[in-house]
């Protein structure tokens, strides 16, 4: 575990570049060989101090999360609130943000992506748990793919990761509001006459997203 604090606070640090087993090494006060017994590559230790700072911080504000609000009952609400407990880590942490977004895409990465899926799964399916599968497919296939494009402008240095959590947010309201307005025409069996325009509303401003940012 020692070898592992050192690479979590090298990579907070100075970034994924910066971390050797030489210096895990010295900074640990490890020796090689116990370093190569445990993680035999450069890779394998820096996926297994991912794997412990992710349950420290990303999942545990998930955990805290899905064991104080009763999920299911507001998809928006609830939607939101997921990716905040998640995504506020990565504000707080935007190195370590940077350096995940490679570590999963390298050698070992895919332990990353089920460690994510064993966590996270269990907590959306209570959120989508009332509303249409189908939808529910589709919304959270999106969404991965909104995320992952997110994470990648990130961390290729084309926008703030301050901009990350509102860009999921006005995704997020869309989606459900078109759902919303979809699961109202079915309820009440009217359907739209051709070529009217249905009314719209705005979606909520960068500004508005971050003052309504308070616990639930």
């Amino acid at each position: 575990m020692a070898a592992l604090n050192v690479v979590i606070n090298v990579l907070e640090a100075d970034g994924y570049d910066a971390v050797t087993l030489r210096r895990v090494a010295q900074e640990g006060h490890i020796s090689f060989a116990t370093i190569y017994k445990a993680w035999p590559t450069r890779d394998a230790l820096i996926v297994a101090a991912f794997e412990v700072w992710l349950e420290r911080n990303r999942y545990a504000a998930l955990r805290k999360l899905a064991s104080e609000v009763e999920l299911g009952s507001n998809l928006r609400e609830d939607t939101i609130a997921v990716y905040r407990a998640i995504f506020q880590q990565w504000e707080e942490h935007p190195m370590m943000l940077r350096a995940y977004h490679r570590a999963r895409r390298g050698p070992g990465g895919s332990r990353l992506l089920e460690q994510g899926t064993r966590i996270v799964e269990p907590v959306t399916a209570r959120v989508v748990a009332n509303i249409d599968p189908a939808f529910a497919r589709d919304f959270g296939d999106v969404l991965e793919q909104v995320v992952y494009g997110l994470m990648g402008r990130f961390s290729d240095g084309e926008i703030e990761v301050e901009q990350i959590l509102p860009t999921l947010e006005r995704a997020i309201f869309w989606m459900t509001e078109g759902y919303e307005h979809q699961q109202e025409r079915v309820r009440t069996g009217s359907h739209p006459v051709a070529g009217a325009k249905s009314p719209r509303r705005r979606a909520p401003s960068v500004k508005a997203l971050k003052a309504a940012k308070t616990p639930r």
